[in-house]
Formats: C-alpha cells, sequence, structure tokens
C-alpha cells in the first residue's frame, strides 16, 4: 500500500459516514475505493477492476463512461447551471422531461413532480396523498400498506414504509399508520399443495381482510415494487397484482407503484408495471431515470390526485406548502432528457430483450447447484438464493454468512453482486448496455465464486454434500 492510499483510508476512517454498513469493521479495515469506470467496469485505489454486476445500486444502466451523457451535463451547465422550480417559476430542461414521462408513463394525463432521489419521491407521495386526502374532506384516510420484506427509501416516511426490520432496528421505526401485508415470494411462502393461483388469492385475501379490519376510511394507498428488489428480487405470480387491485377498487384504495429499481427498462419494458400487468394510480422513479448521472427522481400523479393538490392549495389560500431547492434541477434534468433520448436512439429495450435471454441461459447452469435454492430472474434483475437444503428449502443460520462470504469470493474474481437482506440471496442487476459476451464473463466469475464458497462453507460444517 503506498502512502497516499493509506492516507485516504485514514481520512475515510476519520471524517465519512457509510450507510447500510459494518461501522466498526468500516473503522478497522477501511472501505475499497473506487477511483474511475469505464462501460460496465469499476476500478478501485489499488487499480483492480471489476464487472459491476449490480449497476452500482441498480441504477447506472448505461454505464460508467457514456460521453453523451457527461456533455449534456456540461452543455446544461454552461447555459443555466441551477434555478428552482419554485414559487411559479420553471427550467427549460424540467418542462420537457416532464412532458416526456407524461407521456411515458401507464397513467393517463399524468402530472410529474421532481425530486432528488427515489427515498424523498416516496416520502413526498405519502405527504401528496395526506394532503389530497385531507383537500377531499377525508382527513382520517391517511394510512399506508406496504409488503414485508421491501425497500421504499432511507427518509423517516420511506423507511416506515420499507418492509425490512434491519432498516427499522433502533430508529423507533416504523411510525404509526404504516401497515404490511405479505411478501408474495410463493417459493418461500406458497403451502404443501397450494397453487400459484391460490396463493395469490389468499394474499388478496388477507389484503381485503386488512383494510376491514382498519376500515377503508382509513386506508389512503397501498404501495409496491412491480418486483421487489433490495428484498431478493421476488416476482409474484401472474395474476397477483389483478387480484389484488381488484380488492383496492372495491374498497377506493389507490395503487402506488415504486418504480425507483424497476423503471426505464430494467425488466424488458419501460416500466415494471408494464411487465407485471400493473395500472398505477401513482408511480415513483428514479435511478435508470439518469443513469444515475445526476441525482434525480420523479412522482407521477394521476389527474384525480392532481386536482386533489389544487383543490387544497386553494382551500389552503391559494398555496401548495410544498417544494424543496433541486426539484427539477436543469442539469439534472437534462441528463434524463439525453437517456431517453439514447433509449430511442440505441433501441435499448429491445436490446435489453435480447441479452435477457443469454442472462436468463446462464443463469440455469446454476440450477443444480446443491447451494442454490432457487433462482429468481426477469429482464436484466436476478437473484441467487442459497441453502443448506434444496429438498426442505431450510434457510442458513444465521441468515446472510454464506451470501456475503459469496460477494467475498466474487470481488476476488473481480465481480461486484448485491446481498439483499431476504435469506442468503446475491443480486444482479448489470447495465442495460451489458452485451451477451459480458453477460458470459459475469457467470464465468461467478461460477468460480460460487465453488470457492460451497467448499468454504463444507469446511464451515454450514453444508454437507456428498
Amino acid at each position: 500500500m503506498t502512502d497516499a492510499i493509506g492516507r485516504l483510508l485514514e481520512s475515510d476512517a476519520a471524517h465519512m459516514v457509510h450507510g447500510y454498513s459494518d461501522l466498526s469493521a468500516l473503522r478497522r479495515d477501511g472501505p475499497v475505493v473506487i477511483t474511475r469506470g469505464e462501460g460496465i467496469r469499476v476500478f478501485d485505489h489499488t487499480g483492480k477492476d471489476y464487472i459491476e454486476a449490480a449497476s452500482g445500486m441498480w441504477c447506472t444502466a448505461l454505464g460508467f463512461s457514456e460521453t453523451a451523457l457527461i456533455d449534456a451535463a456540461i452543455e446544461q451547465m454552461r447555459k443555466l447551471p441551477y434555478y428552482h422550480t419554485l414559487a411559479g417559476r420553471s427550467v427549460n430542461p424540467a418542462i420537457e422531461l416532464a412532458e416526456r414521462l407524461s407521456a411515458l408513463v401507464p397513467i393517463d394525463g399524468a402530472r410529474i413532480y421532481f425530486a432528488a432521489t427515489g427515498s424523498e419521491a416516496n416520502d413526498f407521495l405519502v405527504k401528496f396523498l395526506w394532503y389530497y386526502n385531507a383537500a377531499r374532506g377525508r382527513p382520517l384516510k391517511r394510512k399506508i400498506i406496504s409488503r414485508v420484506n421491501s425497500y421504499h427509501g432511507a427518509t423517516i416516511a420511506a423507511t416506515s414504509l420499507t418492509g425490512l426490520t434491519g432498516n427499522h432496528t433502533l430508529f423507533g421505526l416504523p411510525l404509526p399508520g404504516f401497515l404490511r401485508v405479505s411478501d408474495p415470494h410463493f417459493h418461500r411462502n406458497g403451502r404443501p399443495g397450494e397453487s400459484e393461483d391460490a396463493y395469490a388469492d389468499r394474499l388478496a385475501a388477507e389484503l381485503d381482510a386488512l383494510i376491514v379490519a382498519e376500515g377503508a376510511d382509513t386506508i389512503a394507498a397501498f404501495i409496491a415494487e412491480p418486483v421487489t428488489g433490495g428484498g431478493g428480487v421476488i416476482i409474484p405470480p401472474r395474476g397477483y397484482y389483478p387480484k389484488m387491485q381488484a380488492v383496492l377498487a372495491r374498497h377506493d384504495v389507490l395503487f402506488l407503484a415504486d418504480e425507483v429499481i424497476t423503471g426505464f427498462g430494467r425488466t424488458g419494458e419501460m416500466f415494471g408495471s408494464e411487465t407485471l400487468d400493473i395500472r398505477p394510480d401513482a408511480m415513483t422513479m428514479a435511478k435508470g431515470l439518469s443513469s444515475a448521472y445526476q441525482p434525480i427522481s420523479a412522482i407521477a400523479l394521476s389527474e384525480t390526485i392532481y386536482e386533489g393538490l389544487v383543490d387544497g392549495s386553494d382551500q389552503a389560500g391559494h398555496y401548495f406548502g410544498h417544494g424543496t431547492t433541486y426539484a427539477g434541477h436543469p442539469v439534472a434534468a437534462a441528463v434524463a432528457l439525453k437517456v431517453l433520448d439514447l433509449f430511442e436512439e440505441r433501441q435499448l429495450l429491445a436490446h435489453v430483450k435480447r441479452v435477457s435471454v443469454r442472462f436468463a441461459e446462464q443463469l440455469r447452469r446454476f440450477a443444480q447447484h446443491p447451494l442454490v435454492g432457487e433462482i429468481r430472474q426477469v429482464g436484466l434483475m436476478a437473484a441467487v438464493e442459497l441453502v443448506p437444503d434444496k429438498a426442505s428449502r431450510s434457510a442458513f443460520e444465521p441468515t446472510g454468512v454464506v451470501a456475503r462470504r459469496l460477494r467475498t469470493e466474487c470481488e476476488r474474481e473481480g465481480l461486484i453482486v448485491r446481498v439483499v437482506q431476504a435469506r442468503d440471496s446475491v443480486a444482479f442487476s448489470p447495465p442495460l448496455i451489458t452485451t451477451a459476451a459480458e453477460v458470459d464473463e459475469i457467470f464465468d466469475r461467478f461460477a468460480v465464486a460460487l465453488e470457492a464458497t460451497t467448499r468454504w462453507a463444507e469446511e464451515s460444517r454450514l453444508v454437507r454434500f456428498g
């Protein structure tokens, strides 16, 4: 280690706070510092290269060196580096982006509100719905239903929506009024002899019972990721969403689609709602919207919800009391516009559909591996779940140790994957620009890491094969 690198790691330990990390281990060992990126690869402070098979945080859809996005940011910086969209002001890129998103999302006449992160978008959406219902004379209609094992962000409200209990510990969350129904993971939670259709019926009945018990006049909305991302790439059975939406419609409860991960091509369609047969009343988007080159997110509201905000503004002295400094930031909006241009120019959705075939083929290589309990995949997102015994579908205890070991072995092979909090799973979400040859390279490296992890698990007596 050079003196310069040593000083860098010491400075990190002395000055930075890291999220979703073992803080004691970081203070002791220091982080891996990523210094540059090229295509689907990143390079650390030692010069080691990695295939970034998680797109950072599910977000760098166009890879790490897309000059068209860099140029778009520079051009807008020179025109207007910043202005706000508050108090009757606006900026050209935000106007154009809102128009294009309104035409893209599966919500008729959608109105768009911009924010900086997915967490903000989900937080603000909850706030908007409270305002909307109060304006319509239903001030008690505030409760939000989400799902066990879901992830919706890191603000106080977004963490309350989140169904991962590790994100609540010591924070005193979730807040009251945030309710939970079951994770739609059929492989894990289906009963013996139960069909997928019957399983979906059971979960719809659970939702119905919760709404009846709480009182439909107190329930504002149900929120779901079309495919559960941070909770393990859980793909609900066919028929699940139509059945859930029928319950919601019967009780006048809105459906909110969290498209922060699944939006912009990740599932093979522009939005996960299109892949999974969802007609949402509102949507949140982020991550792939700018390929993470600039922080930006968006909320799409139905015309009905927006008119409720207008009514509320009229009632509150002609004043809508919400706004943020960076909403509709012109540089972020300009980069997002260029992302949408590139989707069209390069026919990225068609590319994702083609490469997803190879992606699925490579994943099937591991279906019979003794350590692999289930493989879940749609488009260019997938998870491989590890189990000690395939037949019983039992889980490792403590949860997460084997998956973290696999992540370490992957990184030794120059491959970055994500450990997800659902059981012992690792997730893949490579950049959308990944080629078939690069998919092969990803899974060749993964195969080596999986074998090393299997040997370690056997030596540690966590498993016994043969």
